[in-house]
């Protein structure tokens, strides 16, 4: 096992630094700061005592790590990237509670972004160069900006083929769209066109492969703004968008797609334990969503590691009570 490495020129006052971890030079890191094992830790990182520190995390120089910060395994912090702990500070005037910024698993934020306290960013996702993000980022997504906006995610198979309407004079194309995405399908609907106006037809246990028991409408979404960031444990849905367009990423745990919809004629369908993002709605898109239940809170999965470690529990053959999921935590000695 290989020995951490602090430079001499560095002081580092904590013992919790894991094997393989190099401390640059002039680092300062506080009594009771964490850092897992097989990091690097740039010259001139500022790290406080409540700040802890998964594995293998790279924070490059000029970085200064607050209280309540909790960082997870092989994230990357780019250069001078900042992270204040309180938005409205005053000279001696300490805030009550210290809001905790979490930076989960594989996350990445480049160089000069800056993120305000008591934002987490999701798992994989990536923070771009000088963005100001004010609020949280979802697993996988990436932002950029200020205020910092989501521009797309994190390596999903992009379909931008798959909207394109069969008019009359077109070659037919498929009604059944397979996607890489465990059991998420397209279907292209059937489309009458008429001078009078255009009407698009589907059926119930056919077109739309269940029966629904609800439906709902999606409407108004500012274009900066996401839906969904959720799975269902059972709740089959098929989505439509009736007006606009919008982006749809789908995930099954191992697999992603990236999915426009922008025709009436066109149906995307997603069986239970499909991770769902909508983002990128254009000014007035409307979607139309019918589902296979009544609304139950509990049908919900809402985090990201959650899915994951159901879909995982699954693919094992057992089901995980939800009780014995763990909620992610950066804290290695938690």
């Amino acid at each position: 096992m290989t020995a951490s490495q602090i430079h001499p020129q560095s002081l580092c006052e904590t013992d919790r630094v894991g094997p393989g971890t190099r401390v640059g030079a002039f680092a300062h890191v506080l009594p009771g700061a964490v850092i897992g094992r097989d990091c690097d830790i740039g010259d001139h990182v500022f790290i406080e005592s409540g700040a802890v520190l998964g594995d293998r995390v790279t924070v490059k120089c000029g970085v200064q790590l607050w209280d309540g910060m909790r960082i997870g395994d092989d994230v990357f912090i780019g250069p001078n990237a900042t992270f204040p702990h309180d938005t409205l500070s005053r000279s001696e005037a300490h805030p009550q509670t210290i809001a905790r910024t979490v930076i989960e698993a594989g996350a990445s934020i480049g160089a000069n972004a800056t993120l305000l306290p008591g934002v987490t960013i999701g798992r994989q996702a990536v923070v771009g160069a000088g963005a100001v993000v004010t609020r949280n980022v979802p697993p996988r997504a990436i932002v950029t900006g200020n205020p910092a906006q989501i521009e797309g995610y994190v390596d999903p198979v992009r379909r931008p083929d798959a909207v394109r309407e069969s008019r009359p004079g077109h070659a037919v194309e498929e009604n059944l769209i397979a996607t890489s995405v465990r059991g998420v399908t397209l279907r292209r609907l059937k489309t009458v066109y008429d001078l009078r106006g255009h009407l698009s037809v589907g059926h119930f246990g056919t077109e739309v492969p269940f029966l629904p028991r609800r439906y709902f409408v999606v409407f108004d979404v500012p274009g900066k703004d996401i839906r969904g960031e959720h799975a269902h444990r059972k709740c089959h849905q098929f989505l439509i968008c009736v007006k606009g367009s919008l982006l749809v990423v789908v995930d099954d745990g191992s697999r992603s797609e990236e999915i426009m919809l922008a025709n009436p004629n066109l149906g995307l369908y997603l069986p239970p334990m499909v991770w769902c993002v909508q983002y990128k709605h254009d000014a007035g898109t409307v979607l139309l969503v019918f589902a296979s239940d009544p609304y139950d809170p509990s049908d919900y999965i809402r985090e990201y590691q959650e899915f994951l470690e159901s879909v995982a529990a699954a693919s094992n053959g057992r089901a995980m009570p939800a009780e014995a999921i763990k909620r992610y935590t950066a804290d290695p000695s938690a």
